[in-house]
């Protein structure tokens, strides 16, 4: 294959990757989009062996035929809850081929001959420690997510400290390759500090994420792994490799630029190890102030808390636990008179798999004659769009979908919200407990809804571990603990 004729059909390839990623904006042509980015990437395949020259190499076929079988059962045996780590998971090895593309290309295989020894050596290095990084970091946010390790923060001793050492060491070894010109043992040594310090990075930086910053860990995440294999691309000589990666890293690069200012965060912070300090005195007079609140006092309508299942699990607070007093307002008269409704599905959701009741949830409420719209927060659940892609799943319109923006100011002035699995992105502590990680979150306005029906498992905290003080409204709430299917159940009896 001519060298003109490779890059036109890279060129090719690239666009259609960038026109997969383009119809996966929106639920309709999701599918489709994703079909086109996978065929790409899979022609692209074929294009570069033939361009090399080395299609009759049969065991390449062998490892083919095994990626496909791993990832067809993948594909087949994850569930839809588990898509978050899934991806988190994905990021970590296509992190980790770059950097064994880095390191091979130290030992001389796939070096171009003729090609530029120090630029190699450098773009080498960059993949090895960008792709480590990648690779640990993301193993670690995906036993996060699959609760094999603790999803509070995990602060050391001097966290801060260890991760700027890093990034020191990592800033020395680059320097130091520039230099090293061809000694094998310095190499060597540079190659195995990389490896070493790379690894470590990646999960001192990943094992201090909490709930909060888990979305854009994970979209970030998912921008190194591009940069990690256009700059493998670039140190093998590959144009396709470069021109996907750097699709892949900038893409990731924007959508965690929108989870930042989604969640009110700066990428250094979260980069450095900055946060903000645990719920302190500030949030203990938000919830001295909500209970006291004038218009929540003696005469206003008390909340009603169905039991459901035994509030149990880990954390469980006993203090939490309150009386279930008789409501003013009769729960079921409420859901039947209600002409505009807001849902606001949660984390709770997915782990319920409630997504079902709450289809039918929208189908006797819109038969009964309500407007129902669906009110989707940036960051609800593990990643980025994972509350489209559940509701995408039960077939709901994607015209009743809304973001943040859109329908935040419509709470006030609607009959009735229902929270399924919702905590942190309705907690009103964001607004005003300053010394809480949330604070300067952005909220779905939950708190100014007249009605409110909260169906989430118990009062515990959320991921962020921030109490809400939404709990304990008084007038117009609704507290239906336990799992959330089993009160969406309860819902759809009410409604009859």
């Amino acid at each position: 294959m001519s060298s003109i004729l490779y890059y036109l059909l890279c060129s090719l390839l690239s666009l259609g990757v960038i026109s997969g990623i383009s119809l996966m904006m929106k639920v309709k042509t999701a599918v489709l989009g994703n079909m086109i980015s996978a065929l790409s990437l899979f022609f692209g395949i074929l294009v570069t062996l033939l361009y090399n020259e080395i299609l009759s190499v049969w065991s390449i076929f062998i490892y083919m035929l095994a990626g496909l079988l791993i990832g067809g059962a993948l594909a087949i045996r994850v569930k839809m809850i588990e898509m978050p780590q899934m991806v988190a998971l994905l990021n970590g090895v296509g992190g980790l081929a770059s950097a064994l593309v880095g390191i091979l290309t130290f030992a001389g295989i796939g070096v171009v001959a003729g090609g530029h020894p120090l630029f190699v050596q450098i773009t080498a290095m960059l993949a090895v420690v960008i792709g480590l990084v990648t690779f640990t970091g993301s193993i670690v946010a995906a036993g996060k997510l699959h609760k094999m390790i603790t999803q509070k923060p995990v602060i050391w001793s001097a966290h801060r400290l260890w991760l700027l050492a890093s990034l020191v060491i990592l800033a020395l070894v680059l320097i130091t390759t520039f230099f090293a010109g061809s000694s094998t043992s310095l190499i060597g040594l540079l190659l195995a500090t990389a490896i070493v310090t790379s690894s470590f990075f990646g999960i001192a930086f990943a094992i201090r994420v909490g709930g909060a910053d888990m979305p854009i860990t994970i979209s970030l995440l998912n921008s190194l792994s591009g940069v990690a294999g256009a700059i493998a691309g670039m140190a093998v000589n590959d144009l396709l490799l470069v021109s996907v990666g750097g699709i892949v890293g900038a893409s990731g690069l924007l959508l965690t630029q929108i989870m930042c200012k989604a969640m009110n965060r700066d990428l250094g912070q979260i980069l450095s190890g900055r946060r903000s300090q645990a719920a302190g005195a500030k949030l203990q007079d938000v919830l001295v102030a909500n209970e006291a609140s004038p218009e929540q006092g003696e005469g206003a309508i008390q909340p009603s808390l169905h039991e459901g299942d035994p509030v149990t699990g880990e954390g469980k607070n006993e203090e939490k636990e309150t009386e279930s007093p008789q409501p003013l307002s009769d729960p079921a008269e409420v859901l039947r008179s209600a002409r505009s409704v807001i849902i606001v599905p949660g984390y709770g959701m997915a782990m319920a798999q409630a997504q079902n009741q709450v289809r039918q949830l929208t189908t006797q409420l819109e038969e009964k004659g309500a407007v129902v719209r669906y009110a989707i927060h940036p960051v609800a659940g593990r990643m980025p769009g994972h509350m489209n892609v559940l509701l995408a799943e039960v077939d709901v319109p994607y015209e009743q979908l809304f973001e943040m923006e859109a329908i935040n100011d419509e709470f006030a002035t609607t009959d009735l919200v229902v929270v399924i699995g919702a905590n942190d992105v309705i907690n009103p502590a964001a607004r005003e407990a300053a010394d809480t990680p949330i604070y300067g979150m952005p909220v779905l306005n939950v708190d100014r809804g007249r009605e409110v029906f909260i169906c989430n498992y118990d009062l515990n905290p959320g991921y962020a571990g921030v109490e809400n003080p939404l709990y304990s409204r008084k007038q117009g709430m609704h507290l239906m603990l336990g799992d959330a299917k089993d009160s969406l159940t309860e819902l759809l009896k009410m409604l009859g």
